[in-house]
């Protein structure tokens, strides 16, 4: 029963029955099958077509209000009392993150701390978030202001200077403070909000958006305009740090964060994988 309501919990996130299946890592069939028999089991039905995407009904969307604290709670009691006992730490990481310095910033981890088996997903730091409160994450290591994530445990652990890529990396006359258009991520993302103040202090406007900011860079060498990114996302694309202008020393960063459930921020092998990762992450 608890497989067939996370899958309907997670259908009414993703509104398709593929994406559903590509989540959970089931079949298309496999998915119908656990609505089918939600819905038997309730007598009544629970989602509706609308063209190609999924919506929920009336009861559907009351039976998935009800029993999604309690799904996040149970699997929060698993990862605590079985996933930590045996040594196991679940990270949902920023893809960003993960794509340029995390990898090596993790490797050294690991390397310190042997004993434990580490399982890491990518996601867009909303998704780790969602993941993380929803009990399918034990930490994550993401972008982002932590202002709406109070029912969070969450500690800043690097502040990553954004750079400027030119167009094309040619040369580039640019006086801080002067008007300039950038290709940047767009507003749905973690990072967004918390680089969109100091953008607007230093007279940096976004003209163009993109979901990742490997995707801003790569536009920004291809000269589609010029792109505003993090360091590790340039010195990973081979950007040169001649090419490209720092500008975290005029407060431009975006702060890493590292986030817990307040309950497992506390246990003994999370902490011991916060101080690691917090100091190695200073040496970078």
């Amino acid at each position: 029963m608890i497989e067939n309501l996370e899958t309907l919990i997670e259908l009414s996130k993703t509104g398709t029955m593929m994406e559903t299946s590509t989540v959970l890592n089931i079949s298309q069939s496999a998915v119908s099958k656990r609505i089918a028999a939600l819905e038997r089991y309730y007598k009544r039905p629970l989602i509706e077509r609308e063209g190609r995407r999924v919506v929920l009904t009336h009861h559907g969307t009351r039976l998935v209000e009800k029993v999604t604290p309690l799904v996040s709670e149970l699997r929060h009691v698993f990862l605590e009392d079985n996933t930590l006992g045996t040594g196991k730490i679940i990270v949902g990481v920023s893809d960003a993150i993960l794509c340029s310095w995390g990898s090596r910033l993790f490797g050294e981890v690991r390397d310190r701390m042997a004993e434990v088996e580490f399982t890491f997903h990518a996601q867009r730091s909303p998704v780790v978030l969602d993941r993380i409160r929803s009990g399918e994450y034990m930490v994550g290591v993401c972008t982002g202001s932590a202002d709406k994530d109070s029912d969070l445990q969450s500690e800043t652990i690097r502040l990553e200077p954004m750079v400027l890529i030119p167009s094309k990396r040619e040369p580039l006359d640019y006086t801080l403070g002067r008007p300039l258009d950038v290709i940047t991520i767009e507003s749905r993302s973690g990072a967004w909000a918390s680089i969109e103040e100091d953008m607007r202090r230093l007279e940096i406007t976004r003209s163009a958006s993109l979901e990742s900011f490997f995707s801003v860079a790569q536009m920004a060498i291809a000269g589609f305009g010029h792109g505003l990114v993090p360091e590790g996302v340039a010195r990973t694309l081979g950007v040169e740090r001649d090419e490209y202008i720092p500008l975290g020393q005029e407060g431009l960063n975006r702060p890493v964060r590292f986030v817990a459930r307040k309950s497992m921020f506390s246990r003994p092998l999370v902490q011991s994988f916060y101080q690691s990762v917090r100091e190695l992450a200073d040496l970078l």
